[in-house]
């Protein structure tokens, strides 16, 4: 299979969105350096420090003493900040996303896309933290009046994936930024570019440098058990995987910091006999390939009535292979290269697992020849329960389809596991739609919709999918303290 390249024109501008990071550089790393590789071709992009537990407790220091003034600052100049940062993140747009392809290897295309949804994020708080938090509250018993009020919680620790290296910073950053807070930021080594461009960005726009401090560094379990145990860290965002996000709050417990752990998934997607074809096609498209199916929210268990089943899985097979494969940056491209070559192996092993416990193969299901981390778009059908990848995180462009008769059936199969972020439901009755996306243990539910996520909606997941939400109101929330004052009254002649 011949994969699509980038056209010289793409190339020369993806490069001069890498050499205009700051400190760029690409030499051979040495010690206390990594490089960050571009999975589309695995060749060498950057090469940055990794920075010692010491150093990190120096950048704690410098965002302590800095958030320590940004919290008395007004509400209206945070906000104004944060809306010139909106401003100033669309007008790199086309910049931000060349790198997040480069280092990531999301198509193009999907990249201008997160950067619209990273900066949604900014512009959502910097609008949401005007709304009045706080209530003026009666003594029941009389005697006095409560007032309650929204205080920064204080340093937060933010911590972020590899597979949507900016909106899953923004949607940290910003709301740290609206609540009065600073934070420590530390990316995914495999992707901290973006990070890198977006936090210098931000601060073109005016927020201060000292308030934003990124530690970059190939060795998190030693940055992460320094940092929180600094008493100065009151607050901890993470999004991973849910044996780190445990270690984290075995340490975060240490010193009671609050935190937020936006977790793994293992999505159900239920398409019932009564849904529209093409619309249940579209949206299972959407969400099993949206960012290569590398996403906590990714569709991972498909689960299709028996009635619309055979229709159904010719027609998604069908469109899963004319998915265009290559390099991120090239004209066309459908699916870029995943993450890294484990990631190949690992799918490779569950196609494999899958056909040996009977699953049929219908498109798809190996890696083509060449340099880069890719994969074939793939569909297995009628998977049975006994295969690894019926019971495994998938992450990546692999959907594992099986049968099922009642709604009283698949709703048991959907919750028997112990994640809980994200499901989907396909179906044309109102009433069915809403009884089992009730019924379903998943902090959000897509109705025929394959993307759920928006900044104004509360996400996080139930059970092992982690603690907190993001975005909404409620992400302004984890990080605040609420407090309140009782003020004695006595009665007036």
């Amino acid at each position: 299979m011949q994969l699509p390249t980038p056209s010289p024109e793409r190339l020369a501008a993806s490069d001069e969105a890498l050499k205009s990071l700051p400190g760029y550089s690409k030499h051979a790393p040495g010690d206390n350096e990594f490089a960050v590789l571009d999975p589309s071709t695995e060749e060498r992009i950057a090469t940055l420090p990794s920075m010692t537990p010491q150093e990190a407790l120096a950048e704690v220091a410098i965002a302590d003493k800095a958030g320590r003034t940004w919290a008395k600052t007004t509400p209206r100049l945070r906000s104004d900040t944060l809306h010139n940062v909106y401003s100033v993140l669309i007008a790199n747009q086309q910049r931000l996303a060349y790198v997040i392809s480069r280092e990531m290897g999301k198509p193009l295309a999907e990249a201008q896309g997160e950067v619209q949804y990273a900066a949604d994020y900014v512009r959502w708080y910097a609008e949401e933290l005007l709304r009045p938090a706080g209530e003026y509250r009666e003594n029941p018993a009389g005697g006095s009046t409560i007032l309650t009020r929204r205080a920064p919680v204080g340093l937060a620790l933010l911590i972020a994936p590899w597979n949507f290296p900016m909106a899953m910073i923004t949607r940290k950053i910003a709301p740290a930024i609206a609540t009065g807070c600073a934070s420590v930021i530390k990316p995914a080594a495999l992707t901290p570019l973006t990070t890198l461009l977006t936090v210098e960005l931000m601060a073109e726009a005016g927020v201060p440098r000292e308030l934003m401090r990124v530690v970059t560094t190939a060795n998190p379990a030693a940055f992460s058990e320094a940092v929180l145990s600094d008493p100065r860290v009151r607050k901890i965002s993470f999004t991973g995987s849910t044996s780190v996000g445990s270690t984290l709050m075995g340490l975060a417990a240490k010193n009671i910091v609050k935190s937020s752990m936006e977790l793994g998934g293992n999505a159900p997607l239920i398409v019932f006999d009564d849904a529209d074809l093409e619309r249940a096609v579209d949206g299972a498209i959407l969400a099993k390939l949206r960012n290569g199916g590398q996403s906590c929210v990714a569709a991972n268990r498909f689960y299709v009535q028996d009635g619309i089943a055979d229709a159904f899985v010719e027609a998604f097979s069908k469109r899963m292979s004319e998915v265009v494969v290559g390099n991120a940056i090239a004209e066309g491209v459908g699916l870029g290269p995943v993450i890294n070559r484990n990631a190949v192996n690992n799918f490779q092993h569950l196609v494999s697992d899958a056909i040996a416990h009977g699953a049929n193969l219908r498109t798809g299901g190996q890696a083509p020849e060449g340099n880069g981390y890719f994969f074939a778009p793939t569909v297995l059908d009628n998977v049975p329960a006994e295969a690894r990848i019926a019971n495994t995180e998938i992450f990546g462009p692999i959907a594992a389809i099986s049968r099922f008769s009642t709604q009283e059936e698949v709703v048991s199969r959907a919750n028997d596991t112990p994640f809980g972020l994200a499901g989907y439901v396909f179906t044309e009755n109102l009433d069915r739609a809403l009884n089992v996306a009730d019924e379903l243990e998943t902090g959000l539910v897509g109705i025929n919709n394959g993307v759920p996520s928006n900044p104004a909606a509360p996400f996080g997941g139930m059970k092992q999918s982690g603690l907190g939400r993001e975005g909404s109101h409620e992400g302004l929330e984890e990080y605040q303290e609420i407090r309140y004052y009782n003020i004695a009254r006595r009665p007036t002649v």
